[in-house]
């Protein structure tokens, strides 16, 4: 009786409509932050949608680049195809011409000869039959020509097919480099627009406290966004330290901890790295945030399960909120989005919300 008045055990939570629960407590952190954002500093909000222009116009010329070498792998792949036929058709032709200088030496009329002679009939049979095989063969020969024509035909009108896509992808090409180039200048007047609007040094630390704030806001929102949410699977990420690789090539300029004025210090490290760049996860793990954020441009947070690692200034990202992913895949591009005067990627590892220094984690001291 007892067990019958306990209280039934709650049952388990569907992962999935979890996972879109948090996930929608997100978008709605995000769209708050653009809110904010608009309200509270204008120039920053023209520079957050110039760098979204950017985004979308190089996000538009990849896709056209990818389109473009696939489109010029399968010309190569058609021309191959060309040759082999063409090669294949002098082969055939040659054999029937063989064919028929052979029938031809023998005498048009060695058949009758034979029917008139008076040879044995089954060496007479014997000949017939082979008769009928060769010209069952020529007839043959001639069919596989015939197909290997039709062949040839069809593989240079998909090859002429293909030179036209290929050409109508090159002139994609170019009007979305030229969209790629107008956000530029777009994104350049208005980061022109907001420094000029910083006229002294005590200006530029007020911005940066801001901007710091606007991160340790955003950590602490998604914690408790992702709270719900099961573990990431896989090994713990404290396991790893000393085993990481970096996440981009390049040369790290700012270090954990040096300052970076009025009281402020760097959280992470900053690596100097070429534009496009790929960004890669430094291990398995969901994505938490992936949007613009005041000082930090477009910015990725990936949950490593009690670990955020953080990839700021990106030109690209390629993954959405919720997504999971893996050690080394490639998550975003290295830009300069977030004001910055030069690319490069600012990379922090927090343990919970508070920031580590990210250098004793990987395998060499420096990528």
């Amino acid at each position: 009786m007892l067990l019958a008045m306990a209280p039934a055990a709650p049952a388990e939570r569907d992962p999935e409509k979890q996972l879109r629960e948090v996930r929608e407590r997100i978008e709605g952190l995000q769209r708050s932050i653009r809110r904010d954002t608009d309200r509270r500093d204008t120039l920053s909000a023209q520079l957050r949608d110039a760098e979204e222009n950017v985004r979308v116009a190089r996000g538009r010329l990849g896709d056209v680049r990818k389109r473009l070498a696939a489109s010029d792998r399968r010309l190569s792949q058609l021309m191959d195809e060309r040759e082999r036929t063409e090669r294949t058709l002098r082969e055939q032709r040659a054999a029937l011409a063989k064919q028929l200088r052979s029938a031809y030496m023998s005498g048009r009329e060695e058949q009758l000869k034979l029917l008139l002679s008076q040879e044995d009939p089954a060496a007479f049979g014997r000949m017939l039959v082979y008769y009928s095989y060769l010209g069952r063969a020529r007839a043959g020969k001639i069919a596989e020509i015939q197909a290997a024509v039709a062949a040839l035909e069809q593989a240079a009108a998909q090859e002429a097919e293909e030179r036209e896509r290929l050409a109508g992808l090159e002139a994609d090409s170019r009007e979305e480099l030229a969209a790629v180039d107008t956000a530029r200048a777009e994104r350049g007047r208005a980061l022109r627009a907001m420094n000029s609007q910083i006229r002294s040094n005590s200006d530029t630390i007020r911005k940066l406290k801001r901007d710091a704030a606007a991160l340790e806001k955003l950590v602490a929102d998604l914690r408790r966004a992702l709270r719900d949410l099961p573990p990431v699977s896989g090994q713990a990420f404290e396991k790893v330290r000393g085993r990481l690789a970096w996440p981009v090539a390049g040369r790290v300029v700012s270090r954990y901890g040096q300052p970076r004025g009025g009281g402020l210090k760097w959280n992470g490290v900053l690596i100097e790295a070429g534009r496009g760049s790929e960004v890669r996860a430094l291990y398995d793990g969901r994505v938490a945030y992936s949007d613009w954020l005041p000082g930090m441009g477009l910015l990725m947070i990936i949950d490593h399960g009690g670990y955020m690692s953080l990839y700021a200034h990106n030109e690209q990202l390629f993954k959405a909120v919720g997504d999971r992913v893996e050690g080394g895949e490639v998550v975003a591009t290295v830009g300069d989005s977030g004001g910055r005067s030069h690319p490069g990627l600012y990379l922090e590892i927090r343990r919970g919300a508070t920031p580590v220094d990210p250098i004793p984690w990987f395998r060499r001291p420096a990528p």
